[in-house]
């Protein structure tokens, strides 16, 4: 290369290392106003919280309740029928 294009391009670099920084500095502060932004958006959401949470551990209570009246009621059923099929071997007959 010439040595007078050299010259030139150093102070073109020079001012142009700047410009590129104050330009992906303004793009930090945006991004981060964006992600302040969502954040308070999303605690202003949280304002029914406390309320949606009590809410929700009484419906996960009253499922547990229901879950566990369907467990009772499915090993009642599984004895019903083992008993109905296999009388002899629950009732000490001979399993030979």
């Amino acid at each position: 290369m010439d040595s007078h294009v050299i010259a030139l391009l150093i102070p073109i670099m020079a001012m142009g290392i700047p410009i590129v920084a104050i330009v992906f500095h303004g793009m930090q502060k945006v991004a981060s106003l964006r992600v302040e932004e969502a954040r308070l958006r999303a605690s202003a959401g949280d304002a029914g919280g406390p309320a949606e949470i009590a809410a929700l551990r009484g419906e996960v209570a009253e499922l547990r309740e229901e879950l566990q009246d369907v467990q009772e009621r499915l090993d009642f059923a599984e004895r019903a029928l083992v008993q109905s099929r296999e009388p002899g071997r629950l009732q000490g007959g001979n399993a030979g």
